[in-house]
């Protein structure tokens, strides 16, 4: 084998030995004896595997066998560890999606690893433009500027990991970043801050299980890189939503080294993780590639074949041929239809749920991925494959049902098992606190479950997924201070994010230190966060949101890896009365069935002369009426919940028994008085959560009691 430099090595002959290897599975497959290679590019003249040293050194493998459009062959002597990349050879016509370069090294789609990150050169980029402005190859190598796959070992011992198995209806989404969960923790290590072992460390486990969460959603986790643009700003991609290496954590989050280690330190997080009895669900990027639109960088699907994974070529409106067809805002979209793209993503999948065992994906952008020609169809060849296959049909499925496009809306249109996102809670719960609802009766539709959404096609009520802030937007804490977003650290001149905020400042725009505002937002925080809690469907909580958590007003800090982003474990200014509102509610849902219930409550009782399992109560005591529900004046309402019984059995079948609950949510500006009904199933209980200090945690209460509910206040009776 001959090892040589970097722009050097076409003019050398091929001498090292590789045999014929076979062409699955695909990416590097390690054994004492050999690596096996294998990947697919149809189209390409040649291809080479190329082994890189750590002084830039490169050995390249002409791979000389084909089988059904994949490129494979197995070198002797290939360490586990080993950095390499490919090089791909063929015809330069973008109009096809035919973009080869051999002067670029590919990072292998099917890497289990990828070591180092991308740094800005002009090489990068498989082409250079005329003098026409016109794309021409380009004759600058790569290999020094991009990241390197490397050959990994699978040698973990698993032991008795075992997954938790969170029925639907029990799951909690704790939404997190693996470096901004722990990059000021004090009580994790500081040289496992910002890592998977630091995610895994026992300060972040017992405190996510304390808080009474189920699943911990990891912002992306697969190999990504920052989009060029934002490197030239100083900037980088956080969030990690430009995603290049579907089967790799990704390296900068590992603690012990980026040559196969994260790998390993990945498996000892998720087995933490499931120790404690917490779920591990990634949010995926399948929908488009880092490498983005004709004028981006070429780093791996483009080299070897572009028309495989994207969309390539004319579209309505489209001023050019080798226009991308996008509908993700992000240059390019991935062709899902096209065979072997639908196989990347399903082997990506099952490798996630066997090999590295998470229990469970949030599609970000899922109709990006369902479309058929250029219209979104549920019923689309992914879909389709998911729903059929043994292994991931029984994960959590979640997606975010929109895309970038006008006709891309898809909430409440997924099939069956998936659950969705529902921005329709997000927008209503935050208009009915900030005294903005367009009516209670929409709002109580949220609280149920919006059965609207899900009831019509035999879901369950827990098919919303219930959040009222992501990782997108603002923080709970900043939906009560600002009322307009301050994104100038993003350098676009505050024009990124939304302006749709919904949020409300309280009358001062930003941090106050008014008392009486401080008093109020705080109040307000824990209003949405025990509403989330308590509404019917699967909470979704955004890490920090529970102690007050601000990024001072940015609603977008996608490009910020600092303390903007990152969560500030210190108490000094944690809001700890919301955290212990978020803590209490959790734990009533958790303890008391009637409050996460699977089957649709009905407004009629479960059983035969029993009490009605849902009744909406006005204040004065009664069931509402058709013009209450039409009363645009109307801010406070009751939701009575029976457990005497519960429509849904117990395990054995038999007939489940549980407290009953009344929960009032006044957002208007006044106290509310309200008058407990008299009836025969709920004589006395008491007070379960408020957030009305004038009311004490624990009062007794009995049928006929009236109670005076102070102003933007939520109170939780429970009957005993």
């Amino acid at each position: 084998m001959d090892r040589v430099t970097p722009g050097l090595w076409r003019n050398l002959g091929d001498r090292a030995p590789v045999w014929p290897g076979r062409h699955y599975p695909l990416g590097a497959t390690w054994s004492p004896e050999s690596t096996n290679f294998a990947v697919h590019a149809p189209r390409a003249e040649a291809v080479w595997v190329c082994v890189l040293d750590d002084e830039g050194g490169e050995r390249r493998h002409q791979l000389t066998e084909q089988s059904l459009g994949i490129w494979h062959g197995a070198i002797p002597g290939i360490e586990a560890g080993a950095r390499y990349g490919y090089r791909v050879d063929g015809p330069w016509e973008p109009a096809a999606g035919l973009r080869f370069n051999r002067e670029k090294l590919l990072l292998d789609p099917f890497a289990r690893a990828v070591s180092g990150g991308l740094t800005l050169d002009p090489a990068i980029y498989g082409f250079t433009l005329d003098r026409d402005g016109v794309q021409q190859r380009s004759d600058a190598d790569s290999a020094p500027y991009v990241p390197k796959s490397v050959v990994v070992a699978d040698d973990f011992d698993w032991g008795d990991d075992a997954a938790p198995r969170h029925r639907w209806r029990d799951t909690v989404v704790y939404e997190a970043h693996v470096v901004g969960m722990t990059k000021l923790h004090d009580r994790v290590p500081a040289e496992l801050r910002g890592t998977y072992a630091g995610l895994g460390s026992p300060a972040v486990v017992d405190y996510l299980r304390d808080l009474g969460v189920t699943a911990i959603e990891l912002l992306p986790v697969h190999q990504h890189v920052p989009e060029p643009a934002l490197l030239e700003r100083g900037l980088t991609n956080y969030w990690g939503y430009n995603s290049i290496g579907y089967f790799a954590p990704h390296g900068a989050y590992s603690a012990s080294g980026d040559r196969g280690q994260q790998v390993r330190e990945f498996k000892e997080m998720v087995r933490s993780f499931h120790a404690a009895g917490l779920e591990v669900i990634l949010d995926v990027v399948y929908n488009h590639t880092a490498e983005a639109g004709p004028d981006g960088p070429t780093l791996s699907f483009r080299g070897f074949d572009d028309a495989v994974y994207t969309r390539v070529g004319p579209r309505p409106g489209a001023s050019t041929d080798d226009a991308y067809w996008d509908v993700t805002g992000c240059g390019n979209t991935v062709d899902a239809a096209y065979p072997f793209a639908l196989r990347m993503i399903l082997d990506s999948l099952r490798y996630w749920v066997t090999e590295m065992h998470v229990d469970g994906f949030r599609f970000d952008l899922l109709s990006a991925l369902t479309r058929v020609d250029h219209e979104v169809d549920m019923d689309c060849h992914l879909l389709t494959a998911i729903g059929q296959d043994p292994v991931l049909r029984h994960v959590k499925l979640i997606a975010e049902p929109w895309d970038a496009s006008m006709d891309g809306y898809a909430v409440g249109k997924c099939p069956p098992p998936w659950v969705e996102w529902n921005d329709q809670y997000r927008d209503e719960i935050r208009d009915f606190w900030r005294g903005r609802s367009a009516g209670i009766r929409t709002v109580a539709t949220r609280l149920a479950g919006s059965s609207d959404l899900y009831a019509d096609d035999g879901r369950s009520a827990y098919a919303s997924v219930n959040f009222v802030t992501a990782h997108d937007g603002f923080t709970v804490r900043d939906l009560v201070t600002y009322e307009h977003k301050r994104n100038e650290a993003n350098g676009e001149n505050n024009r990124d994010g939304t302006d749709n905020n919904r949020s409300w400042n309280h009358g001062v725009e930003g941090e106050t230190e008014d008392a009486d505002v401080r008093a109020l937002r705080r109040r307000q925080a824990a209003n949405l966060m025990a509403t989330l809690c308590l509404s019917t469907g699967v909470p979704m909580i955004t890490a920090g949101d529970e102690r007050g958590r601000t990024q001072r007003g940015n609603n977008n800090a996608y490009c910020l890896d600092d303390e903007t982003s990152w969560i500030d474990w210190r108490p000094d200014d944690a809001w700890l009365d919301v955290y212990e509102v978020t803590k209490t509610a959790l734990r009533l849902r958790r303890d008391h069935p009637a409050l996460r219930q699977r089957h649709w409550l009905a407004g009629r009782p479960a059983i035969h002369g029993g009490p009605k399992d849902l009744a909406w109560l006005h204040p004065s005591g009664r069931e509402m009426t058709a013009d209450d529900w039409h009363d645009a004046g109307m801010t406070a309402v009751g939701m009575f919940v029976s457990g005497a019984p519960l429509r849904s059995p117990g395990p054995r079948g038999e007939q489940q028994v549980d407290d009953s609950f009344m929960m009032w949510f006044n957002s208007g500006a006044e106290p509310v008085t309200l008058t407990l009904p008299e009836n025969d199933w709920v004589q006395q209980g008491e007070v379960a959560l408020t957030t009305d200090s004038a009311l004490d945690q624990g009062s007794p209460v009995k049928a006929g009691d009236t109670l005076t509910l102070g102003p933007r206040s939520v109170l939780v009776l429970r009957g005993t």
